[in-house]
């Protein structure tokens, strides 16, 4: 359990919860469910860390008139009903009252059906790893009453991820489920909105909004294994490098993918070591220093972008976070006609050598305020840039390395976005 302190809002804990949950990232029997309303923005970053189909899992509890928080059962997505059998028996509710209160909150499912999914209908879990989320839970009973609906479609796995909760909620949810991830369990506990500093309302149109997520293509960039997201009407390309030992699946990466994809930009996130140079990288520390290497493998992604029907035509922009700057930089100073924009995440441009010099893209520097080494070596870049057309240094206060500080990893998508808009794009 994490340190107990306040989410920012509901994408921060989402975010969170996404790194919590990286056993499951890329793996094709994943699928993530979001509770609406408040569990959908959180399961959205949970979607975008783990590369998973998002959607939703429509649940209404069937609460014991006078006492809503007791469930008799629940109604889901599908028309599947869940009744609490024993409850049933011990307090001798007749089938008369069940179906009254099953058709008022049936009702409501069907206009939130419709509202959400319109006529897409609702996803096969058979076989499947569901991977259940809200924004928190209170008694726990509407989580548990969705547990017990989607046990009964067959899943292979359910896990239930929720940024907060009481323990004694979390007690009683623990033996429903085969893995329970919650990031803070505080005693006292209260409300669940305590726990963050927005907690603003989430509305039909916001669910919509966040379910119309592109969806991702896993894809053969010219030799490397990618993940392809295109949003309608996309108005540039950002190709993403990846900082030393890790990988496509960098929670940080798509988390700024995602705020590119929301700015109708398209992001292509690649592996640049094969399989089998991990490995050796893992013994050896070395290959991930190989920024020539690193550079060359970019490259072979930037030019499928360029021939592939999907992406040809689009502007191309590069994101490096740490060593993957310092191949994004090489790169676009090898294909200066190529590259329009680079965005420098927490990067070695120390590693680069004499080709700093030859950047001509649009360079911007972002630095973590108490990431002191780096910050130096990002100063001492920026002199010798004397070839690109712009080149700028924006510090992160209070931020260091890896960006874990509340509100850092959003600074930074921000600042990336508005560049990429600014010179990829033209706004």
């Amino acid at each position: 359990m994490e340190k107990t302190r306040r989410f920012r809002d509901r994408a921060e804990a989402g975010r969170r919860l996404g790194e919590r949950l990286s056993a499951y990232a890329g793996r094709g029997d994943v699928v993530v469910l979001g509770l609406p309303r408040g569990g959908v923005p959180v399961a959205r970053e949970v979607a975008l860390a783990l590369a998973a189909p998002l959607d939703v899992f429509l649940v209404r509890k069937l609460g014991f008139p006078g006492q809503p928080e007791l469930a008799m059962g629940a109604i889901a997505s599908g028309g599947t009903r869940v009744l609490n059998e024993q409850l049933v028996r011990e307090l001798r509710l007749d089938d008369e009252l069940i179906e009254r209160v099953a058709e008022r909150e049936g009702a409501e499912l069907v206009r939130r059906e419709q509202a959400y999914r319109g006529d897409r209908p609702p996803p096969d879990l058979r076989g499947r790893t569901v991977v259940l989320v809200d924004d928190g839970l209170a008694t726990g009973a509407t989580m548990r009453a969705a547990v017990a609906a989607v046990r009964s479609r067959g899943p292979q796995r359910i896990v239930v991820a929720v940024p907060t909760a009481p323990p004694p909620a979390l007690d009683e949810l623990r033996p429903e489920v085969d893995e329970l991830v919650c990031l803070i369990a505080p005693d006292p506990f209260h409300a669940v909105g305590l726990w963050y500093e927005d907690f603003r309302e989430i509305s039909d149109e916001d669910v919509r909004r966040l379910l119309a997520f592109p969806r991702e293509e896993q894809v053969d960039a010219g030799g490397a294994e990618g993940n392809l997201v295109m949003p309608v009407g996309a108005r540039g390309l950002v190709l993403f490098a990846h900082g030393s030992g890790s990988s496509r699946f960098s929670p940080r990466n798509r988390h700024v993918a995602g705020v590119l994809e929301d700015a109708g930009l398209a992001t292509l996130l690649v592996d640049l070591l094969t399989t089998e140079e991990e490995q050796i990288d893992l013994r050896t520390r070395e290959l991930r220093f190989d920024i020539g290497l690193l550079a060359e493998r970019l490259l072979a992604a930037a030019g499928w972008a360029g021939r592939d029907e999907r992406t040809r035509g689009l502007s191309l922009g590069l994101f490096g976070a740490s060593t993957g700057a310092a191949a994004a930089l090489v790169a676009a100073a090898r294909e200066p006609a190529a590259v329009r924009a680079v965005v420098s995440r927490g990067g070695r441009p120390d590693l680069v050598g004499p080709a700093l010099a030859e950047v001509r893209a649009p360079t911007l520097l972002v630095v973590g305020g108490r990431d002191e080494l780096v910050l130096d070596l990002n100063r001492s870049a920026m002199e010798a840039m004397t070839g690109a057309a712009v080149v700028e240094l924006e510090v992160v206060p209070g931020a260091t390395h890896l960006f874990e500080e509340p509100g850092a990893l959003v600074r930074v998508a921000e600042l990336a976005r508005d560049w990429f808009a600014r010179y990829l794009t033209g706004d």
